[in-house]
């Protein structure tokens, strides 16, 4: 059974701290997909990626193209997890099922701290997780370096 790890960023915006979990995600041999929840947001992170660190490239694709199953990183609106994903990430407040969670080695959630809403989206994620069984773990990055506040 999985875990949902809650990632709140307040000194690293997504676009930098993504290429980092992803980049450990794939050290550890997994695949992943990366469910957004706005269509031009997505587009935005893609480029983001491309555009990446000089020293890290990450191999990526998006969702409805012809090789979705051969890409170690796939980013999505959806459910799907075409390329087999076995770590799954949430960004901008995208909807995870508990079931998810226990099917994944490793559930991302990754808010912005800087915005209320955001915290808002990720509280009642955490709610509705660990109320149906998920565990989870609080990962806050606010004295400078990402440390585990809390677990369920």
């Amino acid at each position: 059974m999985g875990e949902a790890y809650f990632y709140h960023m307040t000194r690293a915006p997504l676009e930098q701290t993504l290429p980092v979990l992803l980049g450990k995600a794939l050290d550890a041999g997994w695949r992943v997909v990366v469910r957004g929840s706005d269509e031009a947001r997505l587009d935005w992170l893609d480029q983001r990626l491309w555009l990446g660190s000089e020293d890290r490239f990450l191999p990526h694709g998006r969702t409805g193209g012809p090789h979705d199953a051969d890409q170690p990183v796939l980013l999505t609106l959806g459910p799907e997890a075409a390329n087999g994903a076995e770590c799954l990430v949430s960004v901008d407040g995208a909807q995870i099922a508990a079931e998810e969670v226990a099917e994944a080695k490793r559930t991302m959630v990754l808010f912005d701290g800087n915005d209320p809403a955001a915290v808002d989206v990720a509280r009642g994620q955490w709610r509705a997780l660990t109320g149906a069984g998920a565990k989870a773990k609080y990962w806050s990055q606010e004295s400078g370096r990402w440390e585990m506040k809390a677990e369920s």
